[in-house]
């Protein structure tokens, strides 16, 4: 009898419970990732639905690490022309023209097609349990549900009836119970991923989203595929650090740790983070410049993460207050002892993505497709079958070819910044605990008033940060200790035969690691 371990960590404790219940069955690292992740739709649909989109990074034990970018296109009919005559500027922020195909559940095949050991069917079964008998509504689901920004929702029908029954808002005292989308999930297992994309179930979701004034069409779903691709990667002292490529931002992260290393930072987090924050700075600019959907048009990722240095002293004009939406996103953390790993980052964007919500399977829609822009001269202008820039970036390290960090947050604009904290807390030697529970610092627009050069920082950052902060000529704008906006992080770090999960403060996760006895050629990695 040999021993096998199982590692994950999740914002959702019942999410948690669901993966390490797949490893017990005698599922992989992807299965594990799998079923929580079907879990966090059901109790998290602040930031994931099962009409989202999906990146996750995957490690094998045959050493090769892929990128799955289930990131969702744009409608063939879907053209910059036609959105700016009914629209003007800009796309809105919620409702149907900002629906893409969501990639969600085909990035879930893709996965299981790269190890998965449990049946398709097993990896949903306690989502849709779940679903039935519902959950208590998590803390952070109901200070969104409050949120005063979510008021524009009030006014959606098919929103109110999930989240706000009977015109009062659902509370941390209450139970969210779906059962719409407990047959939807129902109907998944019996029938398989491509019930999503084709049949009643896609019918019933493209009939709701034209009659709400959307140009996706039955053939837009139909012929979704995700793309299975290789993932950037550099070096950072002894690791080789991985992340997703365009249309994902994961440059920023590999820029940022080659310029800690290029300038000889010795303390980015502290004495240094003032330059920290304007490595970002600059970057967070060649995001907004440069990121695009690479099938539809050129991006340099060797250019973007090894761009010149000597613009970071610049301070540009920079645009008055802009609205940022909160909410957006889960990262899930997963690693094994058969050398399986994932890095798994699911969202539906925006607080409650679209606002959209079929009354008929209970699926909810992302608005992931107001990240296009319709500037004639943008790389990332909206065009047919198009994938939007994307926020979403799952993390990745590995050292002689051995995993030894998996890293998933959440956190809109702010994922490669809060990424790097995290990772560079854990070189400095802090336990997985600690590395995602430290203060952060953010630069960008992570709230309502702020402008790109405003950084937000955790009140108990320490005294030589704030100090290297006030004096980098930045903008500082100071938050509580342990505020969720700051990104909700899930890690699992491993010392040869050791693991360790943690889940942020932030969130309502956990983290666990668990031993499970195996008989011998039973669930054996390939």
């Amino acid at each position: 009898m040999s021993t096998f371990t199982g590692a994950l960590a999740a914002p959702h404790a019942l999410a948690t419970d669901a993966g390490m219940a797949a490893f017990a069955e005698g599922g992989s690292a992807i299965d594990a990732a799998i079923s929580a992740a079907a879990v966090l739709t059901v109790v998290y649909p602040h930031n994931v639905a099962l009409g989202g989109d999906l990146i996750a990074l995957v490690r094998t034990p045959d050493a090769m690490v892929r990128c799955v970018n289930a990131s969702g296109w744009s409608g063939r009919r879907s053209t910059a022309a036609g959105m700016r005559s009914r629209h003007g500027a800009a796309l809105p922020l919620r409702g149907a023209d900002s629906v893409t195909v969501p990639g969600a559940v085909r990035g879930w095949e893709v996965l299981r097609g790269l190890g998965a050991r449990l049946p398709w069917s097993q990896n949903l079964e306690r989502a849709q349990r779940v679903a039935e008998r519902g959950v208590p509504v998590a803390p952070s689901l109901a200070r969104h549900i409050a949120d005063p920004e979510n008021t524009d929702l009030a006014e959606v029908q098919d929103y109110c009836r999930v989240f706000r029954p009977g015109g009062r808002a659902l509370t941390a005292e209450d139970v969210l119970v779906q059962p719409e989308l407990a047959a939807t999930l129902a109907a998944l297992r019996h029938d398989g991923p491509d019930a999503f994309y084709t049949g009643a179930l896609a019918d019933s979701m493209v009939g709701y989203l034209r009659r709400c004034g959307s140009c996706l069409t039955a053939e837009d779903f139909a012929d979704y595929v995700p793309d299975v691709v290789e993932p950037l990667s550099a070096r950072f002292g002894d690791l080789t650090v991985f992340t997703s490529p365009p249309n994902t931002h994961g440059f920023l992260m590999l820029r940022a740790l080659r310029a800690i290393e290029e300038l000889r930072l010795r303390h980015p987090l502290t004495a240094d983070i003032g330059t920290l924050m304007r490595i970002f700075l600059h970057g967070n600019r060649l995001r907004s410049t440069y990121l695009a959907d690479p099938r539809h048009i050129g991006v340099d990722s060797a250019a973007l993460v090894n761009d010149a240095l000597g613009e970071l002293g610049v301070t540009e004009p920079v645009p008055g207050p802009v609205l940022v939406p909160k909410g957006d996103t889960v990262g899930i953390a997963v690693a094994d002892s058969d050398g399986y790993a994932v890095s798994l980052i699911q969202s539906v964007y925006h607080a409650f993505g679209s606002g959209l919500i079929d009354p008929a399977t209970g699926v909810l829609f992302h608005n992931r497709g107001t990240s296009f822009s319709l500037a004639a001269e943008s790389p990332n202008v909206l065009a047919p079958r198009k994938r939007p820039a994307h926020t979403l970036m799952p993390a990745m390290t590995t050292h002689d070819g051995t995993v030894r960090h998996v890293l998933a947050t959440m956190g809109g604009q702010g994922q490669p910044q809060i990424l790097t904290q995290v990772l560079l807390r854990a070189v400095e030697g802090a336990s997985a605990a600690d590395a995602v529970s430290e203060p952060r610092a953010i630069v960008g627009s992570q709230a309502d008033g702020d402008t790109p050069d405003t950084v937000t920082v955790e009140a108990e950052l320490c005294d030589q940060g704030r100090d290297a902060l006030r004096r980098s000529g930045l903008a500082v704008r100071e938050v509580p200790q342990h505020t969720e906006s700051m990104g909700q992080s899930n890690v699992v770090f491993v010392a040869g035969d050791d693991m360790a999960a943690a889940s942020d403060p932030r969130s309502d996760g956990a983290g666990m690691v668990a031993h499970f006895p195996r008989r011998p050629g039973r669930w054996a990695a390939p």
